[in-house]
């Protein structure tokens, strides 16, 4: 089989604005292309969108991943192809790329196979430009910091308080910690610094969740970047950069539209991470795609206790966005590695190890069922390797669950390899829900609570131990008014507790907060867990080492 860039480069991909206006009914004028085959959708357009009744969301998301991979983006893609061949006016909803995973170990985000959104190596590289915009905003507001603190520092801003951090868009944990201002007077006071990747940025979550370019500036406007001598939160406000930051960002808030292979529409719209940050796409392309579609599938980052937790905690209680049905991606691969046993041996046919990687689906269908309030099903992204007696063994195991389990085989087939998918999340969507749709805590609990919340009822665990420092600032936090806002915890992906060796379903581990971050315009608090990093770094063998540009202009190796 080809690889997928291969597929991708030799795809035949129609004019971005033949796309839109066939499938969603947009005239060209309303669209600003980049090229003939990106485009974005002019926003005072999007507002004259706001009577249109709106369709049905699907809300993809995965059970814990895996080294193996288990192809959230490539089902999203997939059954979006689906409901377009089946004759439904559907579109898809992702996130950008970064570029620290396409050049590290991940790789990109434009799904995989014959379900792909394309043209994939933009997409995967600078594409329309947005995150450059995001961190330029954010490094200014950085520089404006230290600029103010140089000439005289009139707001009294305490320097070792200074939280805002620089961004760049590539895992260098070179950048994690270090010192500016080094060389003399000129170049301004010492202090401790770092890099966050763009991905994790609070403007990054702002952008994301933000609706116009007023929000946008109010949010920005909301950031708080340290405190003053006395304790007062300094705000970007307070160093009137919001205004800039906002023109920076004008072009960026309007949604990406690129086609998959099959020339089904998607909005390609935010990057935030959701092991780090709050992990969906925009809210302005989700809004956007519900008034232009009558079927909406847009992913939430990792496993359905990451980007499904923060999509309902986060982004559906800033928005008022429900989701009406779930997808949970799930693979025989990644059933038997949570069941013990090692990637080198995923490939052989084994029965109970199946059986008891059911525990790692088992708790994220509750979760999405019983927390979330959420309809389900599960989307079985079948590997080659598969047997039919491992998927009969998943289909009979979800069942019990009470939910119904659809093979699919779009990577190899594209959209008709998940038609079944499709009509099966057709059929439940026509099904009354037995549930309603709900938050995993209450606004009125205080953080603690909130965290602690989280951890029991989705993650299994104990209880949470706290660093004195990290519970020194959730105090100072609430104390300043932010103690009703959401919690965003970010953990390792690869398990329910902070250990990425505890596979499956664990349960009494403790969950430990080595850190806390307020995101004032962001709307919550980051509470860091366990050893995960806000600035990633590159593996040993780097999947940049594979990447490369032939004399013809062809990009090489880019997955």
């Amino acid at each position: 089989m080809l690889s997928d860039i291969e597929i991708a480069n030799a795809a035949n991909l129609h004019r971005i604005t033949d796309v839109a206006r066939d499938a969603l009914g947009i005239d060209e004028q309303h669209l600003v292309p980049y090229g003939h085959h990106k485009a974005k959708v002019d926003l005072t357009y999007l507002a004259t969108l706001e009577d249109r009744p709106t369709g049905r969301l699907i809300l993809m998301t995965a059970l814990s991943p895996t080294p193996a991979g288990e192809g959230k983006t490539t089902t999203t893609v997939g059954l979006t192809d689906a409901l377009h061949s089946l004759g439904h006016r559907s579109i898809a909803c992702l996130r950008e790329p970064s570029m620290g995973p396409v050049f590290g170990m991940k790789g990109g985000a434009a799904g995989g196979g014959y379900a792909q959104v394309v043209p994939m190596s933009d997409i995967n590289l600078h594409f329309t430009g947005d995150f450059a915009a995001i961190a330029a905003a954010h490094n200014l507001l950085s520089a404006l910091i230290d600029n103010h603190v140089h000439h005289g520092n009139a707001l009294d801003i305490d320097v070792r308080s200074v939280s805002w951090k620089r961004v760049i868009d590539l895992n260098d944990r070179a950048l994690r910690d270090l010192v500016v201002g080094l060389g003399g007077v000129a170049n301004g006071f010492p202090r401790e610094d770092g890099f966050d990747i763009v991905v994790a940025s609070e403007l990054m979550a702002i952008f994301c969740l933000t609706e116009s370019w007023s929000d946008l500036k109010r949010r920005i406007g909301d950031i708080v970047i340290g405190y003053t001598r006395d304790k007062r939160p300094v705000t970007a406000r307070d160093l009137q950069a919001n205004g800039a930051m906002t023109v920076l960002l004008r072009d960026a808030l309007a949604p990406n539209l690129v086609q998959t292979l099959e020339h089904a529409p998607a909005f390609v719209h935010g990057g935030p991470f959701a092991n780090i940050a709050h992990g969906c796409s925009s809210v302005v392309a989700t809004r956007a795609a519900l008034r232009l579609a009558d079927y909406v599938v847009t992913e939430a980052g990792f496993g359905a206790d990451l980007g499904a937790e923060k999509f309902v905690d986060i982004k559906c209680r800033k928005s008022g966005l429900r989701p009406d049905i779930a997808v949970v991606v799930a693979t025989v691969r990644a059933l038997k590695y949570h069941g013990g046993v090692p990637v080198v041996d995923l490939q052989t046919e084994d029965l109970p190890a199946v059986e008891a990687g059911m525990a790692n689906l088992s708790r994220h269908l509750h979760n999405i069922r019983d927390v979330y309030g959420i309809p389900c099903v599960v989307a079985i992204n079948r590997f080659p390797s598969d047997t039919d007696k491992e998927i009969d063994t998943v289909v009979r195991r979800v069942a019990a669950e009470g939910v119904n389990a659809y093979p699919a085989t779009h990577f190899a087939d594209g959209g008709v390899g998940a038609e079944d998918l499709a009509k099966g999340v057709l059929e439940a969507l026509d099904e009354p829900s037995a549930g309603s749709f709900s938050f995993t805590y209450d606004d009125g609990l205080s953080l603690t609570e909130k965290v602690e919340t989280v951890a029991r009822r989705l993650y299994g665990a104990a209880g949470v131990t706290w660093d004195t420092k990290a519970r020194r600032l959730l105090a100072r936090i609430e104390d300043d008014g932010y103690g009703s806002l959401p919690v965003c915890i970010a953990k390792t992906q690869y398990s329910f507790s902070t250990d990425t060796a505890l596979r499956g379903a664990p349960t009494g581990h403790t969950v430990h907060v080595r850190e806390v971050r307020l995101s004032a315009g962001a709307g919550f608090v980051v509470v860091v867990c366990g050893e995960v990093m806000t600035m990633p770094g590159l593996p040993k063998g780097p999947a940049s080492a594979h990447i490369d540009l032939t004399d013809d202009g062809q990009i090489l190796g880019l997955s």
